[in-house]
């Protein structure tokens, strides 16, 4: 199969259920909890509405997160009866949604998935499906934006790109999320998930780390990934992440992540497969929430790397966040 399939991954995740545990979870031992900061006793179960920590986007009484290119992240209660049959335990993720070039496609794929397992036609025209671990998948039209927004880097010896006089370094700007990036999934049986995703929707397989599974991207995409599968005894999410313009935006996402109170997991640093900088944080929506930029583009003369994954072989770097300080300072 060679389906021309652009990723916008919509996510269908928990609301309320669990929310005061992973929310405890996911901050300093020093800071308030998100229900502390709102007013509210530390074990309230919240649903956060138009939340703005991301610097995103947000549709009217939904908790929507959209990119500037279209593709969301979207939370509801777990007990939204629209909602997919959950595949794990709240929170956790219910639907991951790909948009594909045309209606041709999209009939295509219904009639490749149809041959095994039922396929339904939704009204909002999304065709919707199982994959072969459980999790449910669906496709439509992509609404995919592209994005017009340079971003200007001065190198040494090259053309000037920022303009003279222009400066770069302004703390109150906006950080913006340029797209989802992709998400990464348990399977217990990984061979199999990697050749259902080959095999019947034509991902293509960029590199694999030998010890846990496969990455994967899309035919109608170049970026090295936008599915990673982990070998693991129960499917459940394990992160999802958001690309930013720059290392800079990256830095400046997790540097205001962590002064509003979230616990960083592991980063900032750049990862070898794939080499997208990285900054990974702990989050209330089940598994872990990522910051990431610049990744590699792979086309298909490009050949897998079969390498396992270690402390050497996920980063090239890796630092850890410090407080503000200057020169002078004898603290440091």
């Amino acid at each position: 199969m060679n389906y021309q399939m652009r990723f916008l991954l919509l996510f269908l995740l928990i609301g309320s259920a669990q929310s005061d545990a992973q929310s405890v979870q996911g901050k300093t031992a020093h800071a308030p909890t998100v229900q502390e900061r709102l007013g509210y006793p530390a074990s309230a179960r919240l649903l956060v509405i138009h939340a703005d920590d991301l610097g995103m986007s947000h549709s009217v009484n939904r908790a929507t997160f959209e990119a500037l290119d279209g593709t969301a992240a979207v939370v509801r209660r777990a007990s939204d009866p629209g909602l997919p049959v959950p595949i794990a335990a709240a929170p956790n993720i219910r639907e991951q949604i790909y948009g594909v070039a045309d209606q041709a496609t999209l009939e295509a794929i219904g009639a490749e998935l149809s041959k095994d397992r039922d396929v339904i036609a939704g009204s909002d025209g999304v065709l919707r499906s199982l994959d072969d671990t459980g999790y449910a998948i669906g496709f439509k039209l992509t609404q995919r934006r592209r994005i017009d927004l340079p971003k200007y880097i001065n190198v040494p010896g090259m053309q000037i790109h920022r303009p003279v006089n222009v400066i770069a370094a302004i703390d109150d700007c906006p950080n913006e999320i340029y797209s989802l990036s992709h998400v990464v999934l348990f399977a217990p049986d990984v061979d199999k998930a990697e050749k259902f995703y080959a095999g019947r929707l034509g991902f293509r397989t960029t590199d694999v780390f030998t010890n846990l599974g496969p990455f994967m991207r899309p035919a109608g995409t170049l970026e090295h990934h936008t599915l990673f599968l982990i070998k693991a005894p129960k499917p459940g999410l394990q992160h999802f992440t958001f690309h930013v313009g720059n290392l800079n935006d990256m830095l400046k996402a997790g540097w205001n992540f962590v002064n509003k109170g979230y616990k960083s997991f592991w980063g900032p640093g750049r990862h070898i497969l794939g080499s997208n900088n990285f900054w990974y944080f702990n989050s209330p929506f089940g598994g872990l929430m990522e910051f990431d930029c610049d990744m590699d583009l792979h086309d298909d003369s490009w050949k897998p790397r079969f390498i396992p994954a270690s402390p050497q072989t996920s980063q090239t770097y890796l630092f850890q966040f410090t407080e503000k300080w200057s020169p002078g300072d004898q603290k440091h």
